[in-house]
């Protein structure tokens, strides 16, 4: 007995048996399984990562936020020493105004004898004038000069000078008392802010600081967070020249740093 291969048609085969197979619809049920399961998969993916993106998100922000680190650093801008210019000589005494007045006493003449006889006229025509003395007193007159009163100029400030000033403790207090004090602005943590604020004030002659302004910023609240800073610090160690405590300006970067 011999078995019989028997092969079973497709629905397809048999739909379309004896007909035009190239025609468009029997691609279309041939391959209708295939395109619904790799639909149906795409379907799923795409709905799963939907609800998952959600999720996956939030962990990743959570954890980025924990993980921050925020640090503030500061660098001192190394200042090219020169060489110290002499003092300015002092200034000249004013002279003294003298005020000189000289007086001739005038010279008192005689007058010359007076006829007593009126009742002439003739007589009274041939007197002659009563001489009046010709020399006038003589006064010779300084003009003075208006006093000019000088403003008291505001002291010199300097650049470079034989000792600098110094923050209290050195420079390591000065980086510790601005990573303690300098508080990092939301705004600059927001927009992803960093670098360098360069900030110039003046160390009067008691230490005190004045004068405080930002050479070149980096915006998002830094530049006024720097200056803050500086406004409230410590007084200095003033600079001296020759000894004198003298005024000194000073260059100080501050450096804003996202980790």
């Amino acid at each position: 007995m011999t078995a019989k291969h028997q092969s079973v048609e497709s629905l397809e085969e048999m739909v379309f048996k004896n007909r035009n197979k190239t025609y468009g619809a029997y691609m279309l049920r041939k391959k209708y399984k295939k395109y619904m399961i790799t639909s149906m998969i795409v379907a799923i993916l795409v709905m799963a990562g939907i609800v998952a993106y959600p999720i996956i998100t939030a962990v990743v922000t959570q954890g980025r936020i924990i993980k921050e680190e925020l640090s503030v650093g500061a660098e001192m801008l190394d200042i090219p020493q020169e060489e110290a210019p002499p003092p300015p000589p002092p200034p000249p005494p004013p002279e003294a105004l003298q005020e000189k007045v000289k007086f001739t006493a005038p010279v008192v003449v005689e007058d010359t004898a007076v006829d007593t006889d009126f009742g002439k006229q003739d007589l009274l025509a041939e007197k002659t004038n009563t001489e009046v003395p010709s020399e006038e007193p003589e006064f010779d007159l300084v003009e003075e000069k208006p006093q000019v009163i000088e403003q008291p100029k505001e002291a010199e400030i300097f650049t470079v000078v034989e000792e600098n000033p110094t923050f209290p403790g050195g420079e390591t207090k000065l980086y510790k008392y601005l990573g303690e004090s300098i508080k990092y602005p939301e705004e600059a943590k927001e927009l992803g802010i960093q670098g360098r604020v360069f900030v110039n004030f003046v160390i009067e002659t008691d230490g005190a600081v004045s004068n405080v302004k930002v050479l070149r910023g980096i915006g998002g609240g830094c530049d006024e967070e720097a200056i803050r800073v500086i406004q409230s610090m410590p007084r200095w160690t003033p600079g001296k020249q020759r000894g004198i405590p003298v005024r000194v300006s000073y260059n100080l970067p501050i450096k804003f740093t996202l980790q």
